[in-house]
């Protein structure tokens, strides 16, 4: 029996950047081997192994072959006579089918060194268009590495159009969909991962409220690129600098999926788009089964984002209306993803990249004030509860108005 660290361990450790967990393949090896050593077995598909002592999860070496339609037809061979060659060339992309030996030495049949130094994606084999997953894979793999210069290369690309046109994205399930897509949302580039979508053609399967949103132009005025697409890749950048948070991320992702139906005729104006991002927001959360999480930030998002952007310009009344819709004194950690969310899509503009966005400061300050009253057992006394929420919001009020007031005398100097 021999064993090999394989994968991702192997290709981040010659790119130079943190191992975040070590797979391992045992050649040579049957499934009652590793068990009688305490190895715990796991997976149903084939056996998995979990190291007594590490953790770490160890694979016996395999080949896969195509037998019926979708990510699941695969029939798959472990047994003592499968190379660590043969295990390799199954693999997706040359820089993942690579293995290190007790030794040290780099053990790689499909080129995966060189194509590291050409900072290059490239499937590796034509077994490649046998799983749709890969499609989803490679995206996030270019979300991933963009920032080190990798690109996909020509004829991995031109696989991942031919199993799109050929339906093979109609087999993934929405839980893998979403899988595949949240992971993407903590990459470095997630927009990468969107425009790599695109560009295969299968944005329009898997996300089509979000496809159709290139081509609808909005005002040149208050957006220089002009189309809701490009836009949209600018924000989901913006937030990736803003927050480590996929969840943020996802939020600006989906503030606009209302634009896309906008009727063209109103173009280049997209009048009460906001409604008509919840309800689309709601539909792609329900088909991909997404968690609530996400699809409560994205909702208040997409709908309060326009009023977030003016809320300098608003009367204290409707400032403190923000707040509440928002249920921002009892979920202030969301709010404030609520303003990362919103900052995104005010900086997610051509030349807005660095642009300030006061908005967010003053509502953070407007909060701290309203979170700071509070009614003593005098002002209490005689009063119902339905009173008493009432005085509190005319104390709340007028705490947003003295903030409001500061703020004014505040510019004017």
């Amino acid at each position: 029996m021999q064993t090999y660290l394989v994968g991702g361990a192997v290709r981040d450790e010659l790119l130079g950047l943190p191992i975040k967990e070590r797979d391992w393949v045992v050649v040579g090896a049957a499934p009652e081997t590793l068990t009688h050593d305490g190895y715990r077995q796991v997976g149903k598909d084939f056996p998995v192994f979990i190291h007594p002592e590490t953790n770490e999860e160890y694979a016996l070496a395999r080949t896969e072959r195509k037998v019926a339609a979708g990510y699941h037809g695969f029939e798959t061979r472990f047994s003592p006579d499968v190379t660590l060659e043969e295990d390799l060339r199954r693999r997706d992309l040359t820089i993942n089918a690579m293995a290190k030996d007790d030794n040290g030495q780099i053990i790689d049949p499909c080129g995966g060194r060189d194509d590291l130094i050409k900072r290059v994606l490239r499937h590796v084999s034509p077994a490649f268009v046998e799983d749709p997953v890969r499609i989803l894979r490679i995206a996030r793999f270019a979300a991933r590495y963009a920032h080190l210069g990798f690109t996909i290369a020509p004829e991995t690309l031109a696989l991942m159009r031919k199993m799109v046109s050929e339906g093979e994205t109609k087999a993934l399930t929405p839980e893998r969909v979403w899988q595949e897509t949240e992971r993407a949302l903590t990459e470095p580039a997630p927009h990468v991962y969107i425009a790599t979508l695109r560009l295969t053609g299968a944005l329009s399967d898997i996300f089509p409220e979000i496809n159709r949103l290139w081509g609808v132009p909005q005002p040149a005025k208050w957006h220089p690129e002009i189309d809701t697409g490009a836009h949209i890749l600018l924000v989901l950048e913006a937030a990736a600098q803003l927050s480590p948070l996929s969840r943020v991320r996802f939020a600006a992702l989906t503030h606009d999926l209302g634009k896309g139906q906008t009727p063209s005729d109103q173009w280049p104006a997209h009048k009460g788009h906001e409604d008509r991002s919840v309800r689309l927001v709601n539909e792609l959360s329900i088909r991909l089964r997404i968690p609530n999480e996400f699809r409560e930030l994205a909702l208040i998002v997409a709908q309060h984002h326009g009023v977030c952007h003016r809320a300098l310009e608003l009367r204290p009344s409707t400032v403190l209306e923000l707040l509440e819709k928002c249920d921002a004194q009892r979920r202030p950690e969301r709010f404030e993803e609520f303003l990362l969310a919103c900052q995104a899509d005010a900086q997610g503009r051509t030349g807005f990249k660095d642009a300030l966005y006061p908005q967010g400061d003053f509502l953070r300050a407007v909060l701290q004030a309203i979170c700071r009253v509070a009614l003593t057992e005098a002002e209490r006394a005689g009063l119902s509860g339905a009173a008493i929420g009432e005085r509190l919001r005319v104390a709340r009020l007028a705490a947003v108005t003295a903030v409001c007031d500061r703020r004014a005398s505040t510019a004017t100097l």
